[in-house]
C-alpha cells in the first residue's frame, strides 16, 4: 500500500527529534538481523566499547560463535523478557554475564556517568521486521545497545487515518510469531496518530489489548492542545528519550504473574508515570515533611503506582544518605502486601529491606532493625502502631496511604502522627472520640503536621477533611482553595475504558415500575409477568424485605444469571446487620422454593442478636469469614449481602448488578455504586435498582468526583456556634 506524504513527514519529524535533540543514533536495515530481532552493528558495539575483554574471549568475529551468542540471548529474552535482560545481563560461558545495558549514575558517580553514556540509543524507521517476507516494513523501531524496546505505527488524520487504523494494523498484519512481536520481546508497541497514542505490551492478533497512553483533556480522555505544534509530541519529546526509557526500564517496566500465574508485562500508563515522576521531583526538590493527595480513579491502577512511588522513595538518596529511614505502606487491600512483594523482588537487589507488619509489636521490630520498606493492612495498623513509642524520634519517614478515607485521615492519621513523632506515649491516649478528634483537629492546622514524614495519600474519592489534611493548599483571588497534587478522574477512567459507568443502567424503582407498566400494557408483551409485589409495594402497600427480594431474586434469575457466560453476581445493600439477614434468610428461601442451583452468602462486622440468637458470618454462612470473598465467586454463590461491609475497596469484575435498600448520598454513594465498574469480557450494561435513593441524589453525589475534588477554604469551627443558635431559636 502506498503510504501518503503527510504519514513520511510525520515519521521524519520523530526521528529528527530523537537523533538530533537526543542524540539517537540512525538505524539502518543493513543493521538489523530479522532472526534474532537484534540490531547487530549497535549491540556488537556497545560490548566492544564496554566488555571489549569478554568480547575477544566470545570470538564473535567468528559466524557460528556470533550465531551460538545471539541464540543464547533470544533464549535469554523469551525467558526472561528484554527488561530483565536489560537489567541483569546473560550469564555466558566463558566469561561470565555480559552486561546489555548500563544503568543511570548516581549524583557525582563520573565513572558510572561514561558508562551510561556508552549506551546507543538507536531508531530505525521502515524497519524489514520479516524473516519470510522482505515487503514487510513496521513504521519505526527503537533500540537500546541494539536489543528492540519499542515499536510504533503512525497514522496522519490528514491522511484520513488515525490511532484506531494503527491498532488493526497491529491486530491484523503483525504476526505475533515474528521474533520482533513476540511476547516479552519489546517494552511495548506504540498506535500513535497527530491527536493520540495508544499502546501494548503483547501482542496477540485479534485479540490484543491497547491502552490509552495520553495526558487528558479537560479531566477526560485525549491530549489537550498544543500551541506549538501535534498534539502528540509529548512521546518523542518527554517519554522515548534517553531519560525516561532508562527510568521506565529501571523502575517501572516488568514481567509478573497474576494469581492464576499468567504471565503479563507491565508498561506505565502515561497518567502512572507522570504522577510518581511528579511526585519524586517535588520530594528532590522539597525534602522530607510533604504531604500530598493522589485524587486517581477506580482502572488508574493505583497498586504499581504506589509500588513505583515506594521502592523509588526507598532509594531516594541525600548527601549518600538514604533521605527516607522506613516508607511505610498502609492500605485497605490484603492482596496489596502480595503485589507489593512480588513487584519488588523485581527492583531491589536485596529484598530483605521489606517487612510485612500483620501483627501486634511487628512494626516496632521492624523499624529497630531498619527495614527500609515496611506494609501493613489497615485493620491491623491501629494496634501495631501503639508499639511504635519511642522509635521515631530522630528519624524520617514516608507514609504512603491506599484509599485515603476518613478512617486514614481521621483517628489513624492523628495515631501515625502521635507514634512517628515520638513525643507522646500511645498509651496516654484513650480510645474516646472526643479526644481523638481534638488530636485530629489539631494536626489538620497544618503547622502541627510532623516534619520528620511525607504523607502520600491515594484515594478516588476525597472527602472534605482528606483534602483540607493532605490536600496542596494554593491562594486564589485571596481565598485558600485545596486540591489534589495529581489526579486522574473517573470521567477519564470511563472514556479510556477502563472501567464502566454505573449510572447508564442505574434505575430507582419508581422508574423500574414505570417500566414494567409500560411493558405490561403494550399487547405484545405476557401479561402473566406482572410483578404484582412490585405493583403493591410501589402503589401504597407496606413495603417489607420479603416483598423486596422476590424483585431481587426474580430480576437476578431472568436478567442477570446469564449474563458474563453465566457466571454474574449481584450485590445486595442493606441499610443495617438486622435488615441484611432478613434479606439473606428471604432471598435464600426464594431461590430454593424456584429450584434456581444458586445461593446468598451474607458479610457484616461482628455479631447481631437475632430472633433470640447470637449470629456472625460464619454462623448464617457456614464457613469461615474470611473465605467470603473466594466463596462468591465458586457455585453455587451468586448474591452478595451486605451490611456496610465490601461497600469500599472490594473490587470483583463477576459484579454485574446491585439491589440498593440503604440511602446513600456524597462518598458513600460513589465509594458504593462504583463496586460495579470493573470491566469483564462481555460486561457492558452493568445494572442497579434502587429501592431507597433518588436519581437526583445519586447525580449530586458523583457529580463530586466525576472530575476533580477541591475543597473552598478551611473547616470552618464557627459552623458550629451558628448551628447552635439556630437549635437554641427553636428552643432545641
Amino acid at each position: 500500500m502506498e503510504r501518503g506524504t503527510s504519514e513520511q513527514a510525520f515519521e521524519t519529524l520523530i526521528v529528527d527529534w530523537l537523533h538530533e535533540k537526543n542524540g539517537f543514533e540512525i538505524g539502518t536495515n543493513e543493521d538489523y538481523t530479522a532472526e534474532f530481532a537484534i540490531d547487530e552493528t549497535r549491540l556488537l558495539g556497545f560490548l566492544r566499547d564496554t566488555q571489549a575483554d569478554k568480547l575477544e574471549k566470545l570470538h564473535l568475529e567468528k559466524e557460528a560463535k556470533k550465531r551460538e551468542f545471539f541464540a543464547r540471548l533470544t533464549d535469554a529474552i523469551q525467558k526472561r523478557g528484554v527488561v530483565d535482560v536489560l537489567r541483569k545481563g546473560v550469564p555466558c560461558y566463558p566469561v561470565g554475564t555480559v552486561m546489555l545495558y548500563a544503568v543511570t549514575p548516581s549524583k557525582g558517580n563520573a565513572a558510572a556517568a561514561e558508562l551510561f553514556a556508552q549506551n546507543k540509543f538507536s531508531v530505525t524507521r521502515q524497519l524489514h521486521y520479516s524473516r519470510g517476507n522482505k515487503r514487510l516494513a513496521l513504521d519505526l523501531c527503537i533500540f537500546l545497545n541494539g536489543l528492540p524496546i519499542l515499536t510504533a505505527e503512525l497514522k496522519n488524520n490528514l491522511s484520513v487515518q488515525s490511532t484506531t487504523d494503527a491498532i488493526n494494523q497491529y491486530k491484523n498484519d503483525r504476526d505475533p510469531k515474528e521474533p520482533l512481536f513476540s511476547f516479552k520481546r519489546c517494552l511495548a508497541h506504540f498506535a500513535v496518530d497527530d491527536s493520540t497514542a495508544a499502546f501494548c505490551t503483547k501482542l496477540a492478533g485479534k485479540e490484543s489489548d491497547f491502552l490509552p497512553f495520553n495526558q487528558g483533556w479537560n479531566d477526560g480522555a485525549g491530549n489537550p492542545p498544543n500551541p506549538d505544534g501535534i498534539k502528540t509530541d509529548y512521546l518523542w519529546k518527554r517519554i522515548w528519550t534517553k531519560e525516561t526509557l532508562s527510568k521506565i526500564i529501571e523502575h517501572y517496566a516488568q514481567v509478573t504473574k497474576t494469581e492464576n500465574g499468567k504471565e503479563i508485562q507491565v508498561f506505565p500508563r502515561y497518567h502512572q508515570l507522570d504522577c510518581v515522576e511528579a511526585l519524586l521531583a517535588n520530594v528532590r526538590e522539597n525534602g522530607v515533611g510533604g504531604r500530598y493527595l493522589i485524587q486517581h480513579s477506580a482502572g488508574s491502577g493505583k497498586s504499581h503506582s504506589i509500588t513505583w512511588l515506594a521502592y523509588q522513595l526507598v532509594e531516594m538518596d541525600q548527601d549518600g544518605k538514604p533521605l527516607f529511614d522506613s516508607v511505610l505502606v498502609v492500605t485497605d487491600r490484603k492482596n496489596l502486601d502480595k503485589q507489593i512483594k512480588d513487584n519488588i523482588k523485581q527492583f531491589a537487589q536485596d529484598t530483605h529491606i521489606v517487612g510485612w507488619a500483620r501483627r501486634s509489636g511487628e512494626l516496632k521490630k521492624f523499624l529497630v532493625q531498619g527495614k527500609r520498606l515496611i506494609i501493613s493492612t489497615v485493620e491491623k495498623f491501629p494496634f501495631i502502631v501503639r508499639s511504635i513509642g519511642q522509635t521515631g524520634q530522630g528519624k524520617r519517614y514516608a507514609v504512603i496511604i491506599d484509599e485515603a478515607h476518613s478512617s486514614q485521615s481521621g483517628r489513624m492519621a492523628a495515631e501515625m502522627n502521635l507514634a512517628l513523632s515520638g513525643q507522646l506515649d500511645m498509651s496516654a491516649v484513650e480510645d474516646d472520640e472526643d479526644c481523638v478528634n481534638a488530636l485530629i483537629e489539631q494536626f489538620a492546622e497544618g503547622r502541627r503536621m510532623l516534619h520528620n514524614a511525607s504523607y502520600f495519600a491515594f484515594t478516588a474519592t476525597p472527602k472534605n477533611r482528606t483534602l483540607e489534611v493532605f490536600g496542596t493548599a494554593e491562594e486564589k483571588d485571596g481565598e485558600i482553595w485545596h486540591r489534589p497534587f495529581h489526579k486522574y478522574s473517573m470521567k477519564q477512567a470511563i472514556e479510556e475504558e477502563f472501567v464502566l459507568d454505573v449510572l447508564k443502567n442505574y434505575t430507582p424503582v419508581a422508574s423500574y415500575y414505570r417500566i414494567i407498566r409500560t411493558a405490561l400494557d403494550n399487547p405484545q408483551y405476557d401479561r402473566k409477568a406482572a410483578q404484582k409485589k412490585l405493583r403493591r409495594m410501589v402503589e401504597g402497600k407496606p413495603e417489607t424485605i420479603e416483598q423486596k427480594a422476590g424483585i431481587i431474586v426474580n430480576h437476578f434469575l431472568r436478567h442477570v444469571r446469564a449474563q458474563l457466560g453465566g457466571q454474574a453476581r449481584a450485590m445486595i445493600v442493606a441499610a443495617d446487620i438486622a435488615r441484611a439477614i432478613e434479606y439473606y434468610y428471604a432471598i435464600e428461601r426464594l431461590l430454593q422454593e424456584r429450584e434456581s442451583g444458586c445461593k446468598a452468602v451474607i458479610a457484616f462486622s461482628g455479631e447481631k442478636e437475632y430472633n433470640g440468637k447470637t449470629l456472625d458470618e460464619a454462623a448464617i454462612n457456614g464457613f469461615p469469614s474470611r473465605d467470603i470473598e473466594t466463596k462468591i465467586n465458586e457455585e453455587p454463590y451468586r448474591l452478595l449481602v451486605v451490611a456496610d461491609k465490601f461497600q469500599t475497596g472490594y473490587d470483583n469484575e463477576l459484579l454485574y448488578a446491585m439491589y440498593v435498600d440503604k440511602t446513600l448520598d456524597g462518598i458513600k454513594a460513589v465509594q458504593t455504586l462504583t463496586r460495579l465498574n470493573r470491566r469483564a469480557p462481555g460486561k457492558t450494561e452493568p445494572f442497579i435498582l434502587d429501592f431507597a435513593n433518588d436519581a437526583a441524589t445519586i447525580e449530586k453525589a458523583f457529580k463530586s468526583y466525576y472530575c476533580s475534588t477541591m475543597l473552598h477554604g478551611e473547616t470552618d469551627p464557627n459552623q458550629l456556634y451558628d448551628l447552635m443558635a439556630q437549635m437554641e431559636a427553636c428552643d432545641v
